[in-house]
């Protein structure tokens, strides 16, 4: 089964179904985009390792990668397999003596720990055949993977509250939410650092 490497280009809330999002991977080496609509849990798992940043105490997803690291496993890649019905099915493939482990997971979670254990995230091509698109928007363009897919992404603050604070006072709120584990509204915060410092 020919595979297909894909990148994650980042999140934006759903245009389709309201209070979920999507989530948007891209050929590593094509134009074809693969949007996937995912719950908001699964959404806050995958920005908080684009936007890189730290809970004060770990998450699901750290504590499976800290449990499976502790237990001698590592995760070698996530490929999805299967569409069924608009649904998208992965597996797991561990690394563990020698031998490969293959389990089952929803595909938000797969890519979810791929962010955090580094790894690759394949596709089966005739999956990427049917359900792939090309998107000439040029919020989906940006290569670069810790970039948000849509300036909508987790626009909870008005962006005119934000334009009135320093980069300074930016930087300790975004400090506070995480604290706080408000990590919607950190992850924002520091897409408007960002943006400000790229203006520099």
């Amino acid at each position: 089964m020919k595979k297909i490497k894909l990148k994650v280009l980042g999140i934006s809330y759903s245009q389709t179904q309201s209070g979920a999002y999507a989530l948007v991977l891209a050929e590593d080496k094509g134009e074809r985009r693969l949007p996937i609509i995912i719950g908001g849990f699964e959404a806050q798992a995958i920005v908080i390792k684009l936007e890189n940043l730290n809970p004060p105490r770990p998450l699901t997803h750290d504590l499976f990668r800290n449990f499976s690291k502790k237990m001698e496993t590592e995760l070698k890649e996530v490929f999805i397999h299967k569409l069924d019905e608009g649904v998208f099915y992965s597996q797991l493939i561990f690394r563990k003596d020698g031998e490969d482990i293959l389990m089952d997971s929803r595909t938000s979670d797969a890519v979810a720990l791929a962010l955090r254990f580094k790894c690759p995230i394949y596709i089966a091509s005739e999956i990427m055949d049917k359900a792939g698109i090309v998107i000439k928007d040029k919020d989906y363009e940006d290569d670069d993977a810790g970039e948000a897919a849509g300036e909508e992404k987790f626009a909870k603050t008005e962006k005119a509250d934000l334009s009135e604070m320093s980069v300074t006072e930016l930087k300790v709120k975004m400090e506070e939410a995480v604290k706080a584990e408000d990590y919607e509204k950190a992850a924002q915060l520091k897409q408007e650092i960002d943006r400000r410092e790229k203006e520099k």
